[in-house]
């Protein structure tokens, strides 16, 4: 959202353009996810901007090396400790991530350095009290095993970019308080949009005008580059493979649970306002 891709800046930032379209799609909040301590406190900064955006504060396992390489990995844990509290305070920190373990991209960061710091950002997760926002891609034996030695340290998680087996599936949906696609969607923007070499594109009724980088227009969006507005062509893939014709039914369910996780207090002021209401018709 920045303009700039693989360190060339092709135009300008255009983050209001981005979620203007995102709100006119039917999105009603954000998660800015940090995948640094760095990435954290620029998430942090754009939450701020907006009251429909939130964040979370964490280590991506690529980036893992980071705390090591900060000569203090103690003091970098700290940090985002710190960093954590504060965006607790203000109201826009909701999860602890983007942590986990990658596998596949070990040549970012070395899996025995992953794990180390997957199982220290459980520290972080337990003093905040905060749920966790998990990655796990082909590294289904050891993430479970983590997980399940610190589930009394975490409220609830849920697992992205989960590519495991149907076994590793029914081991962190055994975890009462572990979503996978139990159920949640996500775009996982910029990264991840649905392109039409991919199964589901058959699927997609919503789209949208795009043109190239080269050719940026702010009324369009950038063509291979995910939105948070294309939420919407996630939605539909799922009503379509599970034959779900009620589609804004089934994104209620799914909006319910993304509550249920990141945003509890909101559930309860409105069971609690459902109940005020049953009230004043009793007592009318």
């Amino acid at each position: 959202m920045a303009g700039i891709y693989h360190g060339k800046q092709c135009h300008a930032a255009d983050i209001p353009a981005v979620l203007a379209r995102a709100w006119a799609s039917g999105v009603d909040r954000i998660i800015v996810t940090g995948g640094s301590l760095k990435e954290s406190r620029e998430a942090l900064e754009i939450a701020e901007t907006d009251g429909r955006l939130f964040c979370t504060v964490g280590v991506h396992p690529t980036r893992c090396g980071e705390f090591e390489e900060s000569g203090d990995p103690e003091g970098h844990f700290q940090a985002l400790l710190a960093l954590a509290k504060e965006g607790i305070a203000k109201g826009k920190v909701v999860a602890v991530g983007e942590c986990g373990l990658d596998y596949d991209r070990v040549h970012f960061c070395p899996s025995d350095v992953q794990k180390k710091y997957f199982k220290k950002q459980f520290e972080l997760a337990e003093a905040v009290k905060l749920p966790m926002f998990l990655h796990m891609r082909a590294a289904g034996e050891d993430f479970c095993e983590i997980v399940s030695e610190n589930l009394h340290r975490f409220p609830g998680g849920v697992t992205h970019s989960f590519t495991g087996t149907s076994e590793d599936r029914d081991k962190l949906l055994s975890f009462e308080k572990m979503f996978i696609e139990r159920m949640m969607i996500e775009t996982d923007s910029p990264y991840c949009d649905i392109k039409n070499t991919h199964a589901g594109i058959k699927l997609v009724k919503s789209v949208w005008p795009s043109k190239k980088k080269e050719k940026y227009e702010p009324d369009s969006t950038v063509k291979g580059r995910n939105e948070a507005c294309l939420v919407r062509q996630v939605l539909e893939v799922v009503a379509g493979c599970k034959g779900i014709a009620d589609i804004e039914g089934l994104s209620k369910t799914l909006y319910h649970n993304t509550c249920r996780l990141f945003f509890p207090q909101d559930l309860d002021a409105s069971a609690d306002a459902q109940l005020e209401s049953g009230a004043s018709i009793q007592n009318s």
